[in-house]
């Protein structure tokens, strides 16, 4: 995350967690989309969903050159990816896993 001069890390913290509790509190994906759209440039917001849209492939166990053919995301993108849904926060594994459970019950 970017520092700021004038800002303590506790206070950027808070504001890190702050905006989790935004985006949390928006259940509608229409209202999400929104709030990137507000938030975000068209360029963070298509990196993101490329970064997304490669999860289940990374979890199929495609290969990366076959997901690039695939999605045309970067096979640099695809291994970064690839390497934080192995070993970083869980958050690609536990959206996954909620999106999973939502599909089984309808």
């Amino acid at each position: 995350m970017k520092a700021h001069d004038n800002v303590t890390a506790r206070q950027e913290a808070l504001a890190e967690r702050n905006l989790c509790v935004a985006l949390a509190a928006l259940k509608a994906p229409e209202d999400v989309r929104a709030f990137l759209r507000d938030l975000c440039t068209p360029t963070e917001i298509q990196a993101m969903a490329d970064r997304w849209a490669v999860v289940p492939y990374l979890k199929r166990e495609i290969p990366y050159r076959e997901i690039h053919r695939l999605t045309g995301v970067s096979v640099t993108t695809i291994g970064r990816v690839a390497r934080f849904l192995t070993s970083g926060h869980g958050g690609y594994e536990a959206a996954s896993e909620r999106l999973a459970e939502s599909a089984r019950h309808g």
